[in-house]
């Protein structure tokens, strides 16, 4: 087995040398300019073994695509045939986009204008929420400003889910700030409780994006990254629904204390204007018990917002210990 610097050796050998890739459809070859730690290739000066035909640019193929690796051998070129080689080559087929299935999401690729795009525009017209996503972007802010740049669109009526996550630490922390703005991973995981499996599309394409940010631009996308983005997407419906409902909790609490001092006694007017329910002032003490907790579960900044990574889940045993 090899080891993690010894790995790195490795793939860092290959790159220059010409090989000979077998993939499920066709044969291709190419010079290796990088190989990933988790077994994607990027080729360089490919060109499809069978009609000859050239590929512009940098072609990208995922480990698991790979079928088999043969190297081109030349008078500058050592053989690589021995078994750790061939174990390490092996690897790229369980490894990397591999790992996410392709049967966990539907998806429709809208890449003709005549057939596809039409349907797919009423289609989204037809609903009433719809989710967007883009290289793993829970923030609107990137993508307003691509549309507002590129084709003169301005979204309007946005659920944020990364502004609804900071609303929510605002309210629950008694008016504190957060030293930073929530992954969408930590949101999903918070707010809907997903378990790891369910979040590894999302952590494939973070990698991904970081280690290889090529793939974003290589037209058509492969199979096992359409996938991908797919599924990075489709829990943005019903996380919109849990963090509204998050967000609205305050309100109803409230609302239901009006009620109850409405049912409980009679309504008095002074000089034509409606006294406030001893209910509402409750907020006020509300507020600075959150306040208080906060300070016990996080530690603070010196610019005053509290740290996401010092959340500690004993503080208040120990403080009730005290």
């Amino acid at each position: 087995m090899a080891t993690s610097s010894e790995e790195c050796r490795f793939l860092d050998d290959l790159k220059r040398k010409r090989v000979k890739i077998t993939l499920f459809d066709t044969q291709i070859t190419g010079v290796i300019k990088r190989i990933t730690q988790k077994k994607t290739v990027i080729l360089e000066d490919v060109s499809e073994v069978k009609s000859g035909r050239k590929f512009p640019g940098v072609k990208i193929i995922f480990g698991h695509e790979i079928r088999k690796v043969e190297f081109t051998h030349s008078a500058n070129q050592d053989t690589l045939g021995n078994e750790e080689y061939k174990s390490e080559i092996h690897s790229f087929k369980k490894t990397g986009l591999d790992d996410v299935h392709e049967d966990c999401v539907n998806y429709v690729v809208i890449d003709e204008l005549h057939e596809k795009f039409g349907p797919a525009v009423m289609h989204i017209q037809a609903q009433k929420v719809i989710g967007v996503g883009a290289d793993v972007v829970h923030d609107c802010r990137c993508v307003a400003r691509c549309l507002k740049a590129e084709f003169r669109v301005n979204l309007t009526n946005v659920f944020d889910t990364q502004v609804a996550d900071l609303m929510l630490f605002y309210n629950e922390t008694g008016g504190f700030l957060p030293d930073r703005v929530s992954s969408l991973q930590e949101v999903l995981r918070l707010h809907l409780k997903l378990p790891t499996t369910d979040l590894l599309p999302l952590w494939t394409k973070e990698l991904h994006r970081k280690e290889c940010p090529e793939v974003w631009y290589v037209r058509p996308s492969t199979p096992a990254l359409m996938n991908v983005m797919a599924a990075s997407v489709c829990h943005l419906l019903p996380l919109r629904l849990v963090l509204l409902d998050a967000l609205m909790s305050d309100y109803t609490i409230l609302v239901d204390a009006f009620m109850s001092s409405y049912h409980n006694q009679s309504v008095h007017m002074e000089q034509g204007e409606w006294t406030l329910p001893e209910e509402a002032e409750e907020l006020l003490s509300v507020r600075q018990e959150r306040m208080d907790w906060a300070a016990r579960r996080y530690s603070m900044t010196d610019a005053g917002l509290l740290k996401r990574s010092s959340f500690d889940t004993q503080a208040d045993s120990a403080f009730d210990m005290a």
